[in-house]
């Protein structure tokens, strides 16, 4: 069962994603600004990291931060995001969006879906934390593996994967291999044995990063880019070499 995981990490660089791949991940989320969550990625950023990295790369479909009600013509930047990453050699997807009551927007996924995956080349998609706003997650599980989502990325439909633990056990029995549940949200060394041990799970998703600190010496401590509670203009989140590599150990010693 050792070799039966798969560490995926989100990053929102070229340094974390080849960091993770140094770590031993078996996959990258990639995605710009986690701060928000995480929204689609420039397609610079996506074709530099594939020349950098050799494992698969997955890329956020999400036109902003926010909730996953989206207007039309966030629908139609989603459809071109879609068909640029794939010809940019994407080798997967990660996508959601949900109707205003709560449930699956099933109509747009299936559409969604079928601009990515074709018969010559199926690739995989991963249904994203939306998952976690949903009204009623027996229900949303089902209707995801009735459009054919390969996995689905959750904390549980709480704050963090240690606090939805139950649920996510309850999911992962649901699933019985028809779906990969995969936890994700706040996953650290200190709770991954816990959160793997107590789910099932066999897939795990996590940013493992560490603050870094900017190479500028002239700072202007007056201004700051972003809203109040933006990342600092002189620090860096990057994904550690050292959090992959001992959350890679943690699961092959619980698995």
């Amino acid at each position: 069962m050792a070799d039966s995981f798969l560490m995926e990490v989100c990053v929102d660089s070229v340094e974390s994603a080849v960091n993770a791949e140094r770590g031993g991940a078996s996959r990258i989320e990639l995605c710009s600004s986690l701060l928000e969550g995480g929204i689609t990625p420039s397609i610079g950023l996506l074709q530099v990291v594939k020349q950098n990295v050799r494992i698969p790369v997955f890329v956020m479909i999400r036109p902003r931060g926010g909730d996953f009600l989206y207007s039309d013509r966030e629908v139609e930047v989603m459809r071109r995001d879609i068909e640029l990453v794939k010809s940019h050699r994407a080798d997967g997807l990660v996508l959601g969006a949900l109707t205003e009551d709560g449930r699956v927007d099933t109509g747009l996924c299936m559409e969604l879906l079928g601009r990515f995956v074709s018969a010559v080349r199926p690739l995989p998609v991963t249904f994203h934390r939306a998952f976690d706003m949903v009204h009623d997650p027996v229900v949303a599980l089902e209707t995801l593996i009735s459009l054919g989502f390969e996995r689905v990325l959750t904390s549980g439909c709480d704050s963090s994967a240690l606090e939805g633990l139950s649920l996510i056990k309850r999911l992962v029995e649901q699933a019985k291999d028809r779906i990969i549940i995969m936890p994700g949200g706040g996953i650290t060394e200190r709770n991954l044995q816990r959160i793997l041990e107590g789910s099932g799970a066999q897939e795990f998703h996590c940013s493992a990063r560490s603050s870094q600190d900017s190479a500028m010496k002239f700072r202007n401590s007056c201004v700051n880019m972003g809203a109040s509670l933006a990342a600092p203009e002189y620090g860096l989140k990057v994904a550690d070499v050292s959090k992959v590599r001992n959350l890679n150990a943690i699961a092959k010693n619980t698995l």
